[in-house]
């Protein structure tokens, strides 16, 4: 589960912000690589590394899957509708979609919409049925729109960090 930031935000300072753009590229780039680059010591990146962890800035590391080598052939972005907004709504439709391992990304969303998932299946049967049970047969969403991506034209980017 990943942990979020207190109200507190960490104070990030200049190295901090230069690990943080080095490690989004590559998460496995050795530390002393790092330290190299940023002039410090492998074991000031370690520490460094570590506290922004603990502090809720590095939230995972993760691999970022080629979803057609793993034979995951429908990437859908679906729009969804709530009947209401009340927040017992909202967090059993929060649970749901964080508990579906087919929804990869979701944002509680403001515009006319309640929320935008990312859902990721193998075919088309396969995001029938996820849509059924996420959507159709859930009396609390009023509608969804899906729109199926042709290309996955770019995933897992790097944030712009300022120096």
């Amino acid at each position: 589960m990943p942990r979020t930031l207190s109200a507190r935000r960490p104070s990030l300072d200049a190295f901090d912000r230069a690990i943080l753009r080095m490690v989004q590229r590559d998460n496995k780039t050795p530390q002393r690589t790092i330290a190299e680059a940023v002039n410090l010591s492998a074991a000031a990146v370690q520490r460094r590394i570590a506290a922004m962890e603990d502090a809720g800035v590095i939230v995972r590391n993760v691999a970022i899957v080629d979803t057609a080598a793993v034979g995951m052939a429908i990437t859908s972005i679906v729009e969804v509708h709530l009947t209401d907004e009340r927040s017992v709504t909202v967090d059993a439709a929060k649970k749901l979609f964080r508990d579906a391992p087919e929804v990869q990304q979701c944002y509680y969303v403001t515009g006319g919409i309640s929320f935008v998932l990312v859902i990721v299946t193998s075919d088309m049967a396969a995001y029938e049925a996820i849509t059924r049970r996420l959507f159709a047969q859930n009396d609390a969403v009023a509608s969804f729109h899906s729109l199926i991506a042709l290309d996955r034209v770019k995933a897992g980017g790097e944030l712009t960090i300022p120096a």
